[in-house]
C-alpha cells in the first residue's frame, strides 16, 4: 500500500456500523457520539456521498437509532452476526456496486465490529479511514487501543470535521456553506 491519498467525493462512501437502539445506550460519551455522526450523515448527504449500514443481530441489539433513520430513509440497514461485516456476503456486494475504494467507518464498538471491518477492508485494498469523534465502545479504554491499533497498521484516523472538509476541497459555494453550518 502507498501513502494514503486525500478524500474525494467520487471516490468515497460512508459505513455506518451498528447504531443500534439497545447496543447505544451504553456506549461512552454517547451524546457527543451522536451530535458527530448526525452531523457527519448530514454533510456526507450534502456531498451526495454514498452511505451503507450495518446492524448488529437487530433482533437481540434493536434496530438503528431513529434519530440516525429518520437521515437515511432509503437506506436499508444490512443485517448480520459476524463482527467483521466483510463477513456478510450482502456488505461485500453493497460495496462493490458503489464502485468507490475510499471507505469511512463511524459505529460502535470501536474494538470490535469497527476494528475488525477496518482491517477486512483495508487488507481488501480499500483506503479506509476511521473517524475518531464518531466511534466508540463501552470503555473508552478500548476506543484507545482500537484506533491505535488500526493506526498502526496503516488504517487513517481522521475526525467528522476533518473528513467533511477534506471532501469539501474549497471555502466557496453552496455545499460549503451547508457544511460549514452543519458543523458549527
Amino acid at each position: 500500500m502507498g501513502a494514503p491519498t486525500m478524500l474525494t467525493a467520487d471516490n468515497t462512501l460512508l459505513v455506518l456500523i451498528d447504531f443500534q437502539e439497545r447496543l447505544f445506550p451504553v456506549m461512552h460519551d454517547k451524546e457527543k457520539l451522536l451530535r458527530n455522526v448526525l452531523k457527519l450523515i448530514e454533510g456526507v448527504e450534502v456531498l451526495e456521498i454514498p452511505v451503507v449500514l450495518t446492524e448488529q443481530y437487530p433482533r437481540g441489539l434493536g434496530t438503528t437509532l431513529p434519530e440516525i433513520k429518520k437521515l437515511l430513509p432509503d437506506v436499508k440497514p444490512i443485517e448480520k452476526v459476524c463482527f467483521n461485516c466483510c463477513d456478510e456476503v450482502a456488505f461485500c456486494k453493497s460495496l462493490e456496486s458503489l464502485k468507490r475504494k475510499q471507505v469511512l467507518i463511524a459505529g460502535i464498538e470501536a474494538h470490535i465490529c469497527v476494528y475488525q471491518t477496518a482491517m477486512a477492508l483495508f487488507r481488501d485494498g480499500y483506503e479506509v479511514q476511521v473517524v475518531g469523534d464518531c466511534v466508540s465502545s463501552r470503555e473508552p479504554e478500548n476506543k484507545l487501543v482500537s484506533l491505535l491499533k488500526m493506526g498502526a497498521a496503516g488504517v487513517s484516523p481522521t475526525t467528522m470535521e476533518m473528513a467533511l472538509f477534506e471532501l469539501l476541497k474549497v471555502a466557496s459555494g453552496d455545499k460549503f456553506k451547508q457544511i460549514s453550518k452543519i458543523v458549527k
